[in-house]
């Protein structure tokens, strides 16, 4: 588990899709790696986001999907402060945007690895940990 403030935090996760396909045979000429917010929700203390990851093949040789949720726990007024911010400005405080897309990307590195060798691809290396800027603001989706 990891803690954010003082609270216990990652409760755990699901993969809801997974999808991988190779469009070409040519060599790989590079790997991007987009992880999007698609939203945030709470119920008392629980939160549970909603995530896509998208990691595409350059040059168009193929992609992996995965769209899945985490389930995080927080004290309830900070939960509802997360909740408000999201649906009013689409971001999450720094340091809990690090907290959650650490182990989005995580997750779908070493669960897509699995995945992506049935289509023939090179697994999407795990990058190093994701550490936000300081003064940046805060984490956009």
């Amino acid at each position: 588990m990891f803690t954010f403030g003082g609270v216990t935090m990652i409760r755990g996760g699901k993969i809801n899709s997974v999808e991988a396909k190779r469009d070409k045979q040519d060599a790989i000429q590079g790997l991007s790696i987009n992880i999007a917010l698609d939203d945030v929700k709470a119920d008392g203390k629980n939160i549970t986001i909603s995530y896509t990851y998208n990691a595409k093949y350059e040059e168009g040789v193929g992609i992996l999907k995965i769209q899945g949720e985490i389930f995080m726990e927080e004290e309830i007024k900070t939960a509802k402060e997360i909740v408000k911010t999201w649906g009013e400005k689409k971001t999450l405080p720094e340091n809990f945007a690090e907290l959650v897309l650490n182990s989005i990307n995580y997750t779908c590195g070493t669960n897509g690895t699995l995945v992506v060798r049935t289509v023939n691809l090179s697994p999407p290396m795990i990058p190093p940990r994701i550490s936000l800027a300081k003064g940046a603001g805060t984490a956009k989706a």
